[in-house]
């Protein structure tokens, strides 16, 4: 079979001829239709992430969707995190508590490209949130695949009113195609009070923010939050830091909340996913992303935006 191996920590992988996987004990066989490029494979493939320096070679991909006993499967793999390999390839194998049955029809590319992505923002919007029907909500990061699922997943979970804020002119008109009420762009050279102003100007009092970007954003979107308000960080491409006065999280008892999707059991996750295809299988959820043969896995490694290979 082809796959794409990532033979040196810190280089885009090479696609080579490889044996199909054996499952072993516990684990099923899946032929793979659809493995997206994402953030955390980049990070373990950089040999400097929080997991250590991966084993090579190693199969990256830790997540995937594909094809077992004729029905299409959503399934996550720990490929770069721990031994292992994942789901950039024609067969890859994963555990059976990680593979979810996909309702027939499921886009299996825009599924992939949705994923734990999307997951993750429904879960930062309806649990760690804990977003309430007809709160504001402040989306930072709107441009990506985090930031587009939750604008639309907002809506889905009750939010009253919308708001989108990204770099990208590009970015915040999909954004408004999208249904949120309001966008906000992010200008360079700007301090957090002067963003804090424009945000407040087109969102008013927040309920709650989230936030996969951490940095300057965060610290002007907290700003914005009413009394009680919560902010939901669940990355940092905009900064590792969000230097918080105190007086600010003290006069207005706000709240600043950490998710990951690895705290998820597989029962908690199998639900969310499934939540999130079902909008798209409804139609009212989508996000863009580039389809990219299994071959060219290299030349799209680093490549802006959400990539999904195919065989």
């Amino acid at each position: 079979m082809r796959a794409a191996e990532i033979r040196t920590a810190g280089q885009p992988p090479v696609v080579v001829d490889r044996a199909e996987p054996v499952p072993g004990p516990g684990e099923v066989a899946v032929r793979v239709t659809a493995a997206p490029i994402t953030p955390l494979d980049l990070l373990c493939a950089s040999g400097t992430s929080y997991f250590g320096a991966p084993a090579t070679p190693y199969v990256p991909g830790v997540q995937g969707v594909g094809e077992r006993a004729g029905r299409p499967v959503w399934f996550a793999t720990a490929a770069g995190m721990q031994p292992g390999d994942g789901s950039m390839a024609e067969h890859a194998v994963a555990a059976s508590a990680d593979v979810v049955v996909l309702p027939d029809g499921a886009d299996h590319t825009l599924v992939a490209a949705l994923g734990l992505s999307a997951v993750a923002a429904w879960r930062c919007l309806t649990g760690t949130g804990g977003l309430a029907a007809g709160e504001t909500v402040l989306v930072l990061g709107a441009g990506g695949v985090v930031g587009q699922s939750a604008v639309q997943l907002a809506r889905v979970a009750g939010a009253g009113r919308v708001i989108a804020c990204a770099r990208s002119e590009a970015a915040l008109d999909r954004a408004r195609s999208s249904g949120a009420d309001g966008t906000v762009r992010l200008e360079d050279g700007e301090d957090a009070d002067e963003l804090a102003q424009r945000l407040s100007a087109v969102a008013g009092p927040v309920d709650l923010v989230i936030d996969p970007v951490c940095g300057l954003p965060a610290v002007a979107a907290l700003r914005t939050l009413r009394p009680g308000g919560r902010l939901v960080n669940l990355g940092s491409a905009a900064g590792e830091v969000c230097p918080v006065p105190s007086a600010l999280l003290r006069s207005r008892s706000l709240r600043i909340l950490g998710y990951t999707n690895n705290e998820l059991s597989a029962g908690e996750r199998r639900e969310a996913l499934l939540t999130v295809v079902d909008q798209a299988v409804r139609g009212a959820l989508t996000v863009g992303y580039e389809r990219v043969p299994l071959q060219d896995a290299a030349r799209a490694w680093r490549r802006p935006g959400r990539v999904v290979l195919v065989p």
